[in-house]
């Protein structure tokens, strides 16, 4: 099972914006994407150096919590 999942908010391990999962590749790089004030950024990552995001609004089922 692949560690994060299309859809998934991340955050490099030293922080940074939180990001969207846009596409994982089986050699173990992730697509992000995430804003930058209205600006749609973009970037890839290794896997490892990624973890899911901790706060509201962050799940694996992309919905917010209440």
């Amino acid at each position: 099972m692949a560690k994060f999942q299309i859809g998934d908010i991340v955050q490099l391990k030293s922080g940074g914006p939180k990001m969207t999962v846009k596409q994982v590749f089986p050699d173990g790089v992730v697509s992000c994407h995430w804003f930058s004030g209205t600006k749609l950024s973009s970037g890839i990552f290794s896997a490892e150096t990624l973890v899911v995001a901790e706060g509201p609004g962050d799940n694996r089922t992309g919905k917010n919590k209440a």
